[in-house]
C-alpha cells in the first residue's frame, strides 16, 4: 500500500498531511548552512581534482539532504 495515497476514513485526508508540522523556530539555521556549505565545498574540491565518481556521490548527498531541502524552502519562501 502506498502511504501517500492512503485515505483516512475519518476526514478523507491523505496520511502524509497528518504528520506534525515542522517547527521552523526549532531549526538550528547555523548548523543547516554549515552542513550544506560543507557539501558544496567538497563538491567543488572534487571537481577541481576531476574525481567525477566522488562528485556524483556528493551531488546525490546534497540533493537528498534534509538540510539542503530546509535551506531551499527558506530561499523559495523569501522570494
Amino acid at each position: 500500500m502506498n502511504v501517500s495515497n492512503s485515505i483516512t476514513l475519518l476526514k478523507g485526508e491523505r496520511l502524509t498531511y497528518m504528520r506534525p508540522k515542522h517547527q521552523w523556530i526549532n531549526v538550528n539555521w547555523d548548523e543547516v548552512e554549515k552542513h550544506v556549505n560543507r557539501l558544496q565545498t567538497r563538491i567543488a574540491k572534487a571537481v577541481k581534482q576531476e574525481q567525477w565518481n566522488l562528485v556524483k556521490r556528493l551531488r546525490y548527498l546534497l540533493i537528498n539532504s534534509h538540510y539542503a531541502k530546509l535551506l531551499a524552502s527558506i530561499a523559495r519562501n523569501s522570494e
